[in-house]
């Protein structure tokens, strides 16, 4: 009897030992488990397998809403905020970057202790102690800074490795992400970058837990964990901008005006640094199949209406060739296999990437073209002004405008005088007479913009007013206008900087600032009136605008 009661005791004990094991990598840094064959299959080079044992000893866990995390840091909690440069193209890298941010008025000092600054001021006051942590006195009172220490090592064992400056290092870092972990030590801020050759296509969740130094051990202070992407499609963006286009965020563009097109393609790691990259346009006006190796290209649409625009991306990617899977390629609903191989001369593979983008552009009809043809003394009414009146004679190509501004400046163009707008009569034919006063004698830069509900055109001169003589009005006309050929090279190359800079397509930063459709031509040039008066720090003299307008 005695001996059963024995067996029974050890099969008890027997089945509490997997309750008092040491706790592994996945049970403190993450509930999700990733199967063993997965793990195996696509092992991360560096990483290891988040079934290693954790030190907890050394490394204590604490789960979320722990009371002991309030106290994790002098002077409130510390934020870890997770960053990366997703998404990736299968085969690249992706980088990860964390950031510590401490409470308010602490700051990371030269040799990695956390100091106040000076003369701030938190919740508590001004500190008397200069650290909030001074482990470079602590290491020096220890066998830490020897490198020998027990203690210098990560929660599965592994030593730190002892680079320059390691002591200085006083955080550790764990990154877990598809059953695998990777420690490092470092600052205030770490980055760490990982091939996705052999990562599984589509979203995954990168968890970071933080530790700091703590005595003989370390303490937790912050965790993050951040979504990223791995893709077998070539990220692409395409800016669409075009010149006298009001909005191009809106894709509502001009006809009889070239659109430019830039490619971008997300590629941070420069992973297709060496690929031969084809791009495929179709514009959707019938207009066939556009093929070039350049990123930028100009159409012009001569219909109005709405478009299709489909491009294409190809990147021939050079690499050794993968050993033959039984398994056929999935084909991609696209069209075009997202991956295909071919074998060059000298035994390498080329494996084809694609990535696609597509718009629907709005045609329409705009100011085209703006011209002065002809500038002449103004009917001077009784009594007479003090301000000399002159008039102008605008012209205009394409839809007629609802409103016309002039920007009246000194005789570089850079600091502006007045600013006028007004709305125009014309129903039929663009042709204006705009009745302007000068302040005076002297040479003026004067601006015209006209505008509608989607185009913006310009055109500018320079002027002389003589002064005011008895024996003769004004002055006669021929003295007006100056240097009108001259000024023809001067006026293009400011209208193209100007729309350049200020009409590109954002698809990305589209917030609120970015749209100008729907606001009048006179609250869209009233913005500009500061940048104006600031003098020389303009580069484009003739029409200004706010960055983001």
């Amino acid at each position: 009897m005695e001996c059963l009661y024995c067996v029974l005791g050890f099969l008890f004990l027997a089945s509490r030992l997997p309750l008092d094991a040491a706790k592994r990598f996945h049970d403190v840094l993450g509930n999700e488990r990733y199967p063993g064959y997965m793990r195996k299959h696509n092992q991360l080079n560096g990483w290891s397998s988040d079934e290693n044992d954790w030190n907890e000893k050394l490394y204590p866990v604490w789960k979320r809403g722990d009371a002991r995390w309030k106290n994790s840091w002098k002077g409130g909690r510390v934020q870890a905020v997770l960053t990366s440069d997703s998404p990736a193209l299968v085969g690249s890298n992706i980088t990860f970057a964390v950031n510590l941010v401490f409470p308010r008025c602490q700051k990371e000092d030269a040799n990695g202790n956390i100091v106040y600054e000076k003369n701030c001021r938190n919740d508590s006051g001004l500190s008397l102690d200069p650290y909030v942590y001074n482990w470079t006195s602590w290491s020096e009172d220890s066998d830490w800074g020897s490198g020998q220490s027990q203690h210098n090592v990560f929660p599965d064992g592994k030593p730190f490795p002892h680079h320059h400056g390691w002591k200085k290092w006083n955080f550790v870092y764990i990154f877990h992400t598809q059953g695998q972990y990777f420690q490092k030590l470092g600052r205030c801020s770490v980055r760490v970058s990982i091939n996705t050759t052999n990562m599984t296509l589509g979203t995954h969740i990168m968890e970071v837990t933080v530790y700091r130094r703590h005595g003989r051990a370390y303490m937790p202070i912050a965790q993050v964990k951040d979504v990223y992407v791995v893709t077998d499609e070539i990220p692409v963006f395409v800016t669409m901008s075009q010149k006298n286009d009001r909005n191009s965020s809106d894709e509502t563009f001009l006809r009889d005006l070239p659109i430019k097109f830039d490619v971008l393609i997300h590629d941070p790691s420069h992973f297709l640094n060496e690929s031969a990259i084809d791009y495929k346009w179709n514009f959707g006006d019938n207009t066939g199949l556009f093929v070039s190796n350049n990123h930028t290209l100009s159409h012009t649409y001569v219909l109005n209406g709405t478009f299709n625009l489909n491009l294409t991306v190809q990147a021939a990617v050079p690499g050794p060739c993968p050993p033959p899977s039984p398994r056929p390629p999935k084909p991609t609903p696209a069209g075009d296999n997202s991956l295909e191989m071919s074998e060059t001369p000298n035994g390498n593979c080329q494996i084809n990437r694609y990535g696609h983008f597509r718009a629907t552009l709005t045609i329409v009809e705009g100011i085209l073209e703006v011209n002065i043809i002809q500038i002449a003394d103004a009917p001077m009414p009784r009594p007479k002004p003090d301000n000399s009146l002159m008039d102008f004679v605008v012209t205009c190509k394409g839809t007629i405008p609802t409103e016309v501004c002039t920007v009246i400046s000194d005789p570089t163009c850079q600091v502006a005088q007045n600013i006028i707008c007004s709305p125009v009569d014309a129903e039929e034919t663009c042709l204006l007479t705009v009745t302007r006063a000068f302040s005076g004698s002297g040479t003026y830069c004067v601006n015209f913009t006209l505008g509608d509900d989607t185009s913006l055109a310009l055109t500018s001169t320079l002027i002389s007013i003589p002064g005011k003589d008895p024996a003769s009005p004004l002055g006669t006309a021929s003295g007006v206008l100056i240097s009108v050929g001259c000024l023809t090279l001067f006026v293009a190359v400011v209208a193209i900087l100007v729309y350049k800079k200020h009409k590109e397509y954002k698809p990305i930063e589209n917030r609120p600032g970015n749209v100008v459709k729907g606001r009048s031509l006179h609250g869209f040039l009233h913005h500009t009136k500061a940048g104006f008066f600031w003098g020389n720090q303009e580069k484009d003299p003739l029409l200004k605008n706010q960055p983001g307008l």
